[in-house]
């Protein structure tokens, strides 16, 4: 049996062309945003240039987004909620050690977030989030939270097989997390203006860190576990002499 080609563009009829170009709104919209909000940051993007951006006017933008916060927290789940059900499913049915797994978690997050455009939305909740309480509960509920608890079950799953020594999860957590916000900043802030030598590769210093983290910076042999009182109270103990 022959199949029919498909019709060419100019042999649609308009209503398929402007149903075709509705349904294609809202994620060019978003795109616009994407950019916007990272290019200029979300105090200084207007309603106006995402929807010029976007090819579309004003009043259609309003149409999908009743207001820019609600266009901002699109873009979130569109380009970083998103992921979420799929990182956790990869995750529950992993069967590797749990190196491995935390290896292949920053791994897949520089993939799917780091490496793209919709990192820089990390970089501006960090200058601008205090400016809007609003949005940055909005993005620690549907960003951070899922993240942290996320990254909790990697170490916990570590330290139930006995591959992972005991951890305080909270900062643990964090311990992750910083080489992740590191590079994130690095890319949106100094990479345009560094050149050979100085200029990072991503995927070379995450794996750098993550073997930092999972075998830390001692020896072996060299190894203690210390809670010295100073780093508790942020005073340093004076022992009088005898």
């Amino acid at each position: 049996m022959r199949l029919s080609p498909p019709p060419s563009k100019s042999s649609m009829p308009a209503s398929a062309k402007r149903e075709r170009r509705k349904d294609a709104r809202p994620g060019e919209l978003l795109d616009a945003a994407l950019d916007l909000f990272v290019e200029k940051g979300f105090a200084a993007t207007r309603a106006e240039e995402v929807a010029l951006r976007a090819g579309v006017s004003k009043g259609t933008l309003f149409l999908y987004f009743a207001t820019k916060e609600d266009l901002f927290k699109a873009v979130v789940r569109s380009n970083i909620s998103s992921h979420y059900p799929a990182w956790h499913e990869a995750l529950q049915t992993f069967t590797g050690s749990t190196a491995d797994m935390l290896r292949q978690c920053i791994q897949g997050w520089w993939a799917s977030v780091g490496s793209t455009k919709a990192s820089g939305i990390s970089k501006l909740m960090l200058t601008e989030g205090t400016q809007f309480p609003d949005l940055c509960e909005f993005y620690r509920q549907e960003v951070s939270e899922p993240g942290n608890l996320l990254i909790q079950g990697i170490l916990q799953r570590g330290v139930d097989r006995g591959e992972f020594g005991p951890i305080d999860m909270k900062y643990g957590i964090y311990a992750v997390l910083a080489p992740m916000l590191f590079i994130v900043l690095w890319k949106h802030s100094f990479e345009k203006t560094l050149s050979g030598g100085d200029r990072l590769v991503p995927e070379d210093y995450l794996a750098a860190q993550v073997e930092t983290l999972l075998h830390g910076l001692c020896r072996p042999e060299a190894r203690t576990v210390k809670k010295p009182a100073a780093l508790r109270t942020g005073t340093v103990p004076i022992k009088s002499n005898p």
